[in-house]
C-alpha cells in the first residue's frame, strides 16, 4: 500500500466528482451493471409502484359506469338521379372530398343535435340533464365545505338576475345539446363517400336509438333543405312572373299604340302599306305586260295593213270570230259561184247575185277589221293610262313606305324590348312549372348504409385493455420511481462507490446484528470469534496495521460524520479483536459529550481519561481492564466535563507518548467530526483515521464533507467502513458476489 501521509488536497477534485452519473466518471456510457444494481436495490419499490398503479386503475375501471357505443353509417351517393331533364333548384352534392367533410360538419352541427334532443326528449334523462342526478355524498361534502369557506369571507350582496322558466329550460336544452355532441361523433370512412356515426350512452338501447336518429335526421335535413330551396324558388319565381307579365303587357300595348299613331297597321307579318305597294307592283307588272301585248298586236295589224296585205291576211282579222264567220260565208259564196259558172256560165243571174253578196261580205270584213284596229287602239290607250295611274300610285306609296320605314326603327326597338321581356317571361314560366313538378320528385343525396344495432358489450371501459395499459403504466411508474429514488438517494450503499467517487480505501462491510446480539455487539464478538462479524474486525485491524508500510501504526482515531453511525461499537470491537490477537491495546473514550464507549464497556469509573490528563489520577488508576480480552480501556467518568481543547494540549501529547510506551496500539473513540471541533484536531495527530459510515443512513454529502475536513487537517485516512450492513439485502441488491448465508455457514463450520 501507498503511504497514507501523502494524502493531501489531491482528494479535492475527486470529491467534487461525486455527482457524475457513471461510477467510472463517464457521462456518455450507460453503466448497465449499475442500472441492474439499482433495479435489484429498488425492486420492492418497483413492484409496489406497479401493483399500486395496477390496483388503482383496475379499481377505477370496475367502478366506472359502462359506456355502450352504437354505430350507424350513411353513404353519399354521387350518381345523378334526375327523372326529368332539367337541373335541380338545389343541385346534388359534388363527388369531392371537401363536400363529404362538409356533410360531416353538418351532422356535427348544434342545430341537428338540437332536433335530436327534442325528438328523443333527452332533457328528461339524467345522463343529459345533470339536474336529475342525485348528488353523491362527496358532492354534498364538497358543497358544504365550499359554503362554509364562502361564509368565512362574506361577499357583498348582489341581486341575482331572475331567470324565467323559459330561460331555464333553454339552458337545460343547451347543456343537453353540448352533452350529445360530446357523446357522438361522425367520421369519414377513409377516402370513401361513407360517413360513420357513433353514439355513446350508458343505455345500449339509447345509444342505438341516438345513432339511428342522427342518420335519419340528416336525411330529413337534406330533404328539408331542398324543399325549402324549391319553395323559396317558387315564391320568388311567382313574384317575378307577375312583374314580367305586367312588363310584357306594357311592352305590347306600347307597340300597338305606336302602330296606331304611326299608321303601321299590319295584316299578318306586313303592314297594310307594304301589302298595298306589293299589290300595286303586281298590278303594274300585269298592266305593263298587257300594254306591251296590245301594242304589239296593234303594231302587227298596222304593219300588215301598211304593207298592203289584204284584210284576210291580217293576223288579228284571222283571230276574230266575226271575220272568220264572214270568211266562211265568203268561201261558200265563192264555191257556189264556181259551181254556177261551171254549170251556167258567168252571165247567169245567180252569179251576179253571188258577186253582189261577195262584195257585201268584203265590205263587212273591212269594217270588222277597222273596228278591230280601233278596239286595239282603245285598249292600248286604256292600258297605257292604267300603267301611268299605277306608276303614280306606286310613287305615292313609296313615299309612304319611306315614312313608315323611319317609323319602323322605333317600332322594331319596341318589338325587341317586348320580345326580350316575353322571352324572359316564358323562361321563368317554364322554370316555375319545372320547380313545381320537381318538388314532388326531390330525393336526398345520401342513403343509410346500415342502421345501428343495440350493442351487447360496453365499449368503455375495456377491462383487458385497461389491465394491459395499467400494467404498462405501472411498469413505467415503477421505473420512474426507481429513477426518482436513485436521484433522491444520497446515502452510501457500497464500497466500490466509496473508492470510485472519493478515492479513499474501503475497509469493509460490518454486518448488522439481530436479536440479542444487537444489544451487546462487543460480547457477541468475543463469544463468536469465528463469525463473519469478528472476521470483519480482523480485516479492519489488518488494513490499519498495514496502512503505512514505512511506519508502524500506533494511534488510530475512529470517527464518523454524524452521531449513531456505530463508531463507538467499532472502536470497542476493534480493541477487543486487537487484544485477542495478542497486541497490547488501549481504547480511549474521546467523546466527552456522550461517553458511550464507557457505557457499552459496562464501566462506572471514579477516575478516567480527563482526571489522568489533568494530573488528578495516575494512568494506572484511570485504566480499566476488560476481563474477557485483556483490553485496556481509558474511560470517562460520568460527572466530569471540560470545555477546554483537550486534544490540542501538550498534556494530551504527553499522555499519548506515555501510552505508546505501554501499548502497541492506541484506539481513540472520537466524537462526530462534523459536530465536534476537537475531533478535527485529534485527527491530525493520529497515525491513521478510520471513518465509520452507517450503511444506507450516512449521506454522500456528509461523507464528502467529512473527508474534506480530514484532508484540510492533514489527517492520514486509513479508509471508510460501512457499518450495520444488512448483508442479505446487500447481496440481494447486487452489491456483493455471494450471499451472507454462505459466509455464515463457512464460519459456523469452523
Amino acid at each position: 500500500m501507498n503511504k497514507q501521509s501523502s494524502i493531501d488536497l489531491q482528494y479535492a477534485e475527486p470529491l467534487y466528482k461525486f455527482a457524475s452519473p457513471g461510477m467510472d466518471g463517464s457521462d456518455d456510457v450507460i453503466d448497465f451493471q449499475r442500472v441492474l444494481k439499482a433495479v435489484r436495490q429498488r425492486f420492492g419499490l418497483f413492484v409496489a409502484s406497479t401493483l399500486v398503479t395496477l390496483i388503482v386503475v383496475m379499481v377505477m375501471t370496475f367502478r366506472m359506469t359502462p359506456i355502450y357505443t352504437a354505430t350507424s353509417s350513411i353513404v353519399i351517393d354521387p350518381r345523378e338521379k334526375d327523372i326529368v331533364d332539367f337541373g335541380a333548384v338545389l343541385s346534388g352534392l359534388p363527388p369531392e372530398s371537401a363536400a363529404v367533410d362538409t356533410e360531416v360538419e353538418i351532422i356535427r352541427s348544434r342545430s341537428l343535435a338540437g332536433k335530436i334532443v327534442d325528438e328523443l326528449n333527452l332533457t328528461e334523462l339524467p345522463e343529459y340533464n345533470s339536474g336529475l342526478v342525485e348528488p353523491s355524498w362527496i358532492s354534498n361534502t364538497l358543497g358544504g365545505v365550499s359554503s362554509w369557506v364562502a361564509s368565512l369571507s362574506p361577499q357583498p350582496e348582489t341581486a341575482e338576475p331572475v331567470r324565467t322558466p323559459e330561460a331555464i329550460q333553454a339552458g337545460i336544452r343547451d347543456d343537453a345539446i353540448s352533452t350529445l355532441l360530446d357523446n357522438t361523433s361522425a367520421v369519414r370512412v377513409g377516402s370513401t363517400y361513407g360517413i360513420e356515426i357513433r353514439a355513446r350512452s350508458e343505455d345500449p338501447e339509447l345509444a342505438a336509438e341516438i345513432a339511428n336518429a342522427i342518420a335519419n335526421q340528416y336525411l330529413v335535413e337534406q330533404l328539408d333543405a331542398k324543399f325549402d330551396a324549391t319553395r323559396r324558388a317558387n315564391a320568388w319565381l311567382e313574384d317575378r312572373l307577375s312583374d314580367l307579365r305586367e312588363e310584357v303587357s306594357t311592352a305590347e300595348a306600347a307597340i300597338e299604340q305606336y302602330r296606331a299613331e304611326q299608321g303601321l297597321i299590319t295584316a299578318g307579318n306586313q303592314t297594310l302599306n307594304e301589302r298595298q305597294i306589293g299589290d300595286i307592283n303586281a298590278q303594274l307588272v300585269i298592266q305593263q305586260a298587257e300594254l306591251s301585248e296590245r301594242e304589239a298586236r296593234l303594231n302587227a295589224v298596222r304593219q300588215a295593213i301598211s304593207g298592203g296585205a289584204t284584210a284576210e291576211s291580217a293576223t288579228e282579222a284571222l283571230n276574230s270570230p266575226e271575220i272568220n264567220d264572214l270568211r266562211r260565208q265568203q268561201a261558200d259564196i265563192i264555191r257556189q259561184r264556181a259551181d254556177l259558172e261551171t254549170r251556167y256560165g258567168r252571165r247567169h243571174p245567180e252569179i251576179q247575185r253571188i258577186n253582189s253578196e261577195e262584195a257585201n261580205l268584203e265590205l263587212q270584213i273591212r269594217e270588222a277589221i277597222d273596228r278591230i284596229v280601233t278596239s286595239l287602239e282603245n285598249e292600248v290607250s286604256i292600258s297605257r293610262q292604267r300603267v301611268v295611274s299605277l306608276r303614280e300610285s306606286l310613287s305615292g306609296m313609296r313615299a309612304t313606305i319611306a315614312f313608315n320605314n323611319r317609323a319602323m326603327v322605333r317600332l322594331r326597338e319596341l318589338e325587341r324590348n317586348a320580345d326580350a321581356s316575353r322571352t324572359i317571361y316564358e323562361a321563368f314560366l317554364t322554370r316555375f312549372k319545372q320547380t313545381n313538378e320537381q318538388e314532388g320528385l326531390t330525393e336526398a343525396d345520401a342513403r343509410i348504409l346500415s342502421t345501428a344495432v343495440v350493442p351487447n358489450s360496453p365499449s368503455f371501459p375495456k377491462k383487458s385493455l385497461n389491465f394491459a395499459l395499467s400494467l404498462a403504466i405501472g411498469l413505467a411508474f415503477g421505473a420512474v420511481a426507481i429513477v426518482i429514488a436513485e436521484a433522491l438517494d444520497n446515502q452510501i450503499s457500497a464500497g466500490d462507490e466509496i473508492e470510485t467517487n472519493y478515492q479513499v480505501p474501503f475497509l469493509g462491510n460490518f454486518p448488522k446484528l439481530t436479536g440479542s446480539a444487537k444489544r451487546r455487539p462487543a460480547s457477541y464478538l468475543v463469544e463468536n470469534p469465528m463469525s463473519a462479524f469478528a472476521e470483519a474486525y480482523r480485516n479492519l485491524r489488518a488494513s490499519i496495521m498495514f496502512a503505512d508500510l514505512d511506519k508502524t501504526v500506533r494511534t488510530v482515531a475512529i470517527t464518523s460524520s454524524q452521531p449513531d453511525e456505530g463508531k463507538t461499537t467499532v472502536s470497542l470491537g476493534l480493541g477487543r479483536i486487537s487484544a485477542s490477537s495478542g497486541t497490547s491495546t488501549v481504547v480511549i473514550d474521546g467523546d466527552f459529550r456522550r461517553k458511550q464507549l464507557t457505557e457499552i464497556a459496562g464501566m462506572t469509573p471514579e477516575v478516567g481519561f480527563l482526571e489522568c490528563l489533568f494530573g488528578e489520577a495516575t494512568l494506572d488508576e484511570a485504566i480499566h481492564m476488560d476481563a474477557e480480552t485483556n483490553l485496556a480501556v481509558l474511560p470517562l467518568t460520568a460527572t466530569r466535563h471540560t470545555p477546554r481543547d483537550v486534544f490540542g494540549s501538550k498534556a494530551f501529547d504527553k499522555l499519548i507518548e506515555e501510552l505508546k510506551e505501554r501499548f502497541e496500539l492506541i484506539i481513540i473513540d472520537t466524537g462526530p467530526i462534523l459536530l465536534m471541533a476537537e475531533t478535527r484536531v485529534l485527527a491530525g495527530k493520529t497515525d491513521q483515521v478510520v471513518v465509520v459510515s452507517r450503511w444506507r443512513k450516512t449521506t454522500r454529502a456528509a461523507l464528502r464533507q467529512t473527508l474534506q475536513v480530514l484532508i484540510e487537517f492533514k489527517a492520514n485516512i486509513a479508509g471508510v467502513i460501512l457499518n450495520q450492513v444488512d448483508m442479505n439485502r446487500y447481496h440481494r441488491q447486487g452489491y456483493g458476489y455471494a450471499n451472507y448465508n454462505d459466509y455464515e455457514k463457512y464460519y459456523m463450520s469452523n
